[in-house]
């Protein structure tokens, strides 16, 4: 019809299209002039009868005729999407990146940077301070170095041959110290012992555990494939009596269907017999009028 608006094809038809499809020109175009009304209203948000002068002007652009033209939704859905898409470009440069390539960032920075305030990055955890050194004076030697400088020079100096070997009880020999060592000795020993003995107690109880989760799990499962046969044989069940009723509802529609037609056929038949009864009266009652005619002219 000729008052019917027909919506125009797109551009080529061999090819796909959605009407979500934004070019850059029509993208340029949409942010102008939502730009402008933006600028008007200080800032503010756009009711409905400036975006649909956005529309209007975005469908008024040249080349514009092509497409389908934009609603007022349309436009502002994509203006939500490219303040999106800014919001992730800026939060990009703050963090380091290079400059952005996209086409509409610098004039959506110039119309709303001020509404997305920019992240400063942390700042990185001050270095741990150095623990504190022990005091040594200095140009006294350790005690264990000078026992170790002592008796590397007496075992580098030359013999002469009037001269004894010193016997190996020349040098002081602390008990207390030995005894310490030996004690410190038997203690990491049975520290080192006492760690083996839990570190194989808990491979063992570890161990146990995996059989128990084991042992648990094949019974969980186990009962869950139980579970699933005896609801398979109840959806098999379900399924034969739900066969059972369409085979039962068919074959009463079929004998009502039966029925109506036996009754419908009833129905004509005593209207036919009810119309050949009443022409025949008709025709009685006309010849009877001829009859008396007849004679009275007679």
């Amino acid at each position: 019809m000729e008052g019917r608006e027909t919506k125009p094809p797109p551009p080529n038809p061999a090819m796909p299209y959605r009407e979500d499809c934004w070019s850059e020109g029509a993208t340029a175009a949409l942010i102008e002039a939502w730009g402008d009304r933006y600028v008007e209203l200080n800032r503010g948000n756009l009711r409905q009868k400036h975006w649909q002068e956005v529309a209007d002007a975005v469908n008024s652009r040249r080349g514009a005729a092509r497409r389908p033209p934009r609603t007022d939704v349309q436009c502002k859905n994509r203006i939500d999407t490219l303040k999106k898409k800014y919001k992730t470009e800026k939060t990009k440069i703050v963090d380091g990146a290079v400059e952005s390539q996209w086409p509409f960032y610098s004039r959506l920075d110039a119309l709303i940077g001020d509404s997305f305030p920019t992240k400063k990055p942390p700042h990185p955890p001050s270095p741990p301070l150095a623990l504190p050194l022990t005091f040594h004076r200095k140009g006294s030697p350790l005690p264990a170095a000078a026992a170790a400088a002592a008796a590397a020079a007496a075992a580098a100096r030359p013999l002469d041959s009037k001269e004894k070997r010193p016997a190996a009880t020349a040098l002081p020999v602390d008990d207390a110290f030995f005894r310490r060592n030996y004690s410190a000795a038997a203690a990491a020993a049975a520290e080192r012992e006492s760690e083996s003995s839990s570190s194989r107690s808990s491979v063992e109880r570890s161990r146990s555990s995996r059989e128990r989760l084991s042992r648990g799990w094949k019974r969980r499962r186990e009962g869950y494939g139980e579970g699933f046969r005896q609801l398979a044989r109840a959806i098999r069940r379900l399924a034969e009596i739900y066969e059972k009723i369409e085979e039962e509802k068919q074959q009463q529609m079929i004998d009502l269907e039966k029925q109506r037609m036996e009754f419908a056929k009833g129905l004509e038949f005593q209207r036919m017999q009810i119309f050949v009864d009443s022409q025949v009266q008709l025709e009685k009652i006309k010849r009877s009028k001829r009859v008396d005619a007849e004679s009275y002219l007679s």
